[in-house]
């Protein structure tokens, strides 16, 4: 079981027309911004999403390092990022994927003339088939 809460520090270094963000603890996780807003805003959402490939993926999630312990540039600051994890599991858990569905000819044309929407159809077949009542992940 993960936690629903992290905190990870994060590196802004600071450029004449960009502000570069890193994760140390978090290898790859690179991203940039344009003002300190949108650095923040960019921050939290890698990190969640990192993480969350992190936990999908069963790796080890690193320990944070102490934000003190960092050794920064002069052009850089330490700035602690918090992710609330429920939030972003559900958002991915109930994005809508891609499906091929195949049907004879004769089917569509009928689903088609009465303005059917099959995607909405199918997905109301599998809830009742599995004895779903909402749009949630069942657990």
């Amino acid at each position: 079981m993960f936690p629903d809460r992290y905190i990870y520090p994060a590196i802004f270094s600071y450029k004449d027309d960009s502000i570069s963000i890193e994760f140390p603890d978090l290898p790859g996780c690179l991203l940039s911004a344009e003002t300190n807003e949108e650095a923040f805003r960019n921050a939290k959402e890698a990190l969640g999403l990192y993480l969350l490939d992190m936990e999908n993926d069963g790796e080890r999630i690193p320990e944070p390092t102490v934000i003190n312990n960092l050794n920064l540039e002069p052009n850089q600051m330490a700035v602690p990022v918090e992710v609330w994890m429920p939030a972003y599991r559900e958002d991915i858990d109930n994005k809508a994927v891609k499906k091929t569905v195949i049907l004879p000819k004769w089917l569509n044309d009928m689903a088609e003339n009465e303005k059917i929407n099959l995607s909405h159809l199918l997905q109301s077949a599998l809830k009742n088939h599995f004895g779903i009542s909402d749009y949630k992940k069942q657990p």
